[in-house]
């Protein structure tokens, strides 16, 4: 019984901690879709963030009970833990599942996404707009192309043979580059394809790994709180 007690403090404890972790991984979630929305047809995809939000919200008070009833323990303090931790588990296994499903699932539209965006840029190398989505894509991750700074030149992506590719592929530290195909080494090499996927499966196994460990932590939690529940048998019928 008494470790019991110390486990479920220091679970109640690691809660609370593990609230935070989960606030930024739904938050991570959230924002990239709202940074790359035009990416991405359906709108869903953002639910796995939304419900690694309300996970942390609801670990607060399950760590707030875990804590106190190591400390007194009440009939009905541990019942509500329990109910807020098989609460909880189901949330985090609905974002695990979600986040491993979209991950496996994205690549070929965000493939289809970009070839779009790049087919339908309409630029010359004179007159570069520079405002485009997927200027803004490629200045921000640091990328050209789909796949590299060839998908620039393919007749599929391009209504004109170009000599120079969009001035958005120049590296940062090349201050006066224009697209130039005559210096390759102030172009992005990567594509902003791998990149994208790598971002958002980043995001997605984030809150699939936290989702599964503090599952595993919530299965301890209901465990000792379980072993102390035994040493008070019911009196009475009011806890149902």
């Amino acid at each position: 019984r008494s470790f019991a007690q110390s486990l479920l403090r220091f679970l109640g404890f690691i809660f609370w901690g593990t609230a935070a972790a989960e606030v930024f991984g739904g938050v991570s979630v959230i924002l990239m879709f709202e940074n790359y929305r035009y990416l991405f047809q359906e709108s869903y995809l953002s639910l796995p963030g939304w419900l690694t939000l309300a996970t942390a919200l609801t670990l607060l008070p399950t760590g707030a009970l875990a804590v106190s009833i190591s400390v007194k323990r009440s009939r009905n303090k541990q019942g509500t833990l329990m109910y807020l931790l098989l609460l909880l588990l189901c949330l985090e296994m609905s974002s695990a599942a979600l986040a491993c499903s979209y991950c496996a699932r994205t690549a070929s539209q965000l493939e289809s996404a970009m070839g779009y965006l790049v087919h339908q840029h309409n630029w010359t190398c004179s007159q570069d707009p520079g405002n485009s989505a997927v200027d803004v894509i490629q200045r921000k991750l640091q990328c050209c192309g789909v796949h590299n700074y060839t998908d620039w030149l393919k007749p599929s992506f391009s209504w004109y043979h170009p000599a120079c590719v969009p001035e958005s592929c120049c590296k940062e530290k090349h201050s006066h580059c224009r697209g130039d195909l005559g210096h390759l080494e102030q172009l992005s090499e990567e594509g902003c394809l791998k990149k994208l996927e790598d971002q958002f499966c980043f995001a997605m196994l984030y809150i699939f790994w936290c989702c599964t460990l503090l599952s595993i932590l919530e299965l301890l939690a209901g465990v000792s709180n379980g072993i102390l529940m035994r040493q008070q048998p019911f009196c009475e019928l009011r806890i149902l």
